[in-house]
């Protein structure tokens, strides 16, 4: 089947189709990366590519406790042993970078607020740095002359996932950060050269981009869009356009991908489709698979990749059990953010639970 067929992304050759998606897990104490998440991804490397956990590339980028950073020597080395776990066991794996812009507390900055493109609240509630839930704050829209600061936050956090030991980088744009906060006319009423028109509101992503393939070959570089996605109190009032834009612009900088999350769009569009329609490289998709969905997405050339969340979690040998049509291993929600060893690390192989399927 098409979802284990080898596949050649950029300059890196992937055993099979199956993406690992980035998922946050709320494991990574002090911000750095342990012992836990290298034993974690190494279990999953039989995957054609994981993408990491979304991981902050400057403390102002934290927005939930007990995630990764990667700015700081102690967060490198810790991410080290991840790579080289997950490398021993023949893996490859990216670094997806993050900031997470309003969708963050003020508990997490001494006091300071949250930073964004303009000063609009979230509907909703978010997360204090000791664990507690608590509506959302008005955060400090970033000065002009501040937006080139988290543009070099990208380039180091790149910077430190090279020499960390990943095979590559995955830029997060999605889901309602920062940068999907400069894209979307509903959290961006700027009035300076990061607002207004399309080219503006893309501009941020833009200088990323670019600040990132100065330290990475292109393709070894990926980015992640949410067209249409509603998460964190997020609306475009014309996601087409937008996002149309967003992918033509890309294509500028022959990346390894674009990482969609599958969203049904306003006239029976798909999110998968609209960028598949103005993007000329390789596309995951991601949301929502099982293997028949996914393989039915790779047959119609809807995408060249399928991204699984959950079922990686529960399922670390997951391209096996897909090559043998073989059951599939519940997950515990309840284990889902935060924690220890129990509900990730200690989910079985089909090798270990059902020795005969697979023999």
């Amino acid at each position: 089947m098409k979802l284990l067929d080898p596949y050649r992304l950029g300059t890196l050759d992937l055993p099979n189709r199956v993406v690992m998606a980035p998922m946050t897990r709320n494991r990574a104490y002090d911000t750095i990366p342990n012992e836990l998440q290298a034993r974690y991804y190494r279990q999953r490397a039989t995957a054609g590519l994981i993408i990491t956990e979304a991981t902050q590339v400057d403390p102002m980028g934290q927005g939930y406790p007990n995630t990764p950073g990667i700015h700081t020597k102690a967060q490198v080395e810790g991410w080290r042993q991840v790579t080289r776990a997950v490398h021993e066991a023949q893996g490859r794996i990216f670094a997806q970078l993050w900031h997470v812009g309003r969708i963050s507390h003020p508990s997490f900055h001494d006091g300071a607020l949250p930073v964004a493109p303009s000063g609009i609240r979230p509907e909703g509630k978010g997360w204090t740095a000791d664990g507690r839930q608590e509506p959302f704050v008005t955060p400090r829209a970033l000065e002009t002359d501040e937006v080139a600061g988290v543009v070099e936050q990208f380039r180091h956090g790149a910077a430190c996932a090279r020499a960390a030991g990943f095979n590559g980088v995955e830029i997060h744009a999605a889901n309602g950060y920062l940068l999907d906060q400069f894209l979307e006319s509903s959290t961006n009423r700027r009035e300076d050269h990061y607002g207004g028109s399309l080219e503006n509101r893309a501009r941020l992503l833009v200088e990323v981009v670019e600040a990132v393939t100065d330290v990475w070959d292109s393709r070894r570089v990926g980015v992640r869009l949410s067209p249409g996605g509603t998460f964190n109190d997020m609306y475009d009032d014309d996601v087409r356009e937008t996002f149309g834009y967003v992918a033509r612009t890309l294509n500028e900088f022959d990346l390894a991908y674009l990482h969609v999350i599958e969203k049904e769009l306003a006239g029976g569009h798909k999110a998968s489709a609209l960028v598949r329609e103005a993007y000329e490289g390789t596309l995951i998709v991601a949301g929502g698979f099982d293997r028949e969905k996914g393989q039915a997405a790779l047959d119609a050339d809807r995408a060249d990749l399928v991204a699984y969340a959950r079922y990686f979690i529960s399922n670390p040998d997951l391209p096996a059990r897909f090559a043998l049509d073989a059951p599939l291993a519940d997950w515990d929600t309840d284990t889902f953010y935060g924690g220890g060893a129990e509900g990730y690390v200690d989910y079985p192989t089909l090798e270990e639970e059902r020795p005969s399927l697979a023999a």
